[in-house]
């Protein structure tokens, strides 16, 4: 599993024009790349990550001042572009095996305390977002 975290004024998802997921205050804007064999021992990790990670201003983390956190899919954050001029996908799971995972690592934050706001999986989406700092990591298990 990876995840970019950015740390975020605001951030909103939109399909065909219709917002479908939004943020608005400090929060976290959360891609996520779901790969073959990532389950809840992944996802439980990640969330707890996340939700922890001291990246707010002042090296605060979501949960300790309630940021509201917004998720959107992203199997291209397992691209592999080292040969040619086309990445491959191989090591992004398909979308029957990401999508349960997806909504779990949202559930798993909720369960945590978060305000979660979703993209919508598997679709082509526009993400708008307003960077704070800019602060963006790379987070692997």
């Amino acid at each position: 599993m990876r995840a970019v975290v950015q740390r975020v004024l605001s951030a909103s998802v939109t399909v065909d024009g219709t917002v479908v997921g939004a943020i608005d205050g400090p929060g976290l804007l959360v891609y996520l790349g779901v790969t073959h064999g990532d389950g809840e021992v992944e996802v439980a990790w990640m969330a707890r990550k996340v939700w922890d990670l001291r990246i707010l201003r002042e090296q605060r983390s979501a949960s300790e001042v309630g940021a509201p956190v917004l998720v959107v899919s992203q199997f291209t954050l397992y691209g592999d572009a080292r040969k040619g001029r086309r990445p491959t996908w191989q090591a992004a799971a398909p979308g029957p095996v990401s999508e349960p995972v997806y909504e779990s690592f949202c559930a798993a934050l909720e369960s945590l305390g978060a305000r979660v706001g979703r993209g919508s999986f598997g679709a082509d989406m526009r993400v708008e977002s307003v960077n704070d700092g800019p602060v963006t990591l790379l987070l692997e298990r």
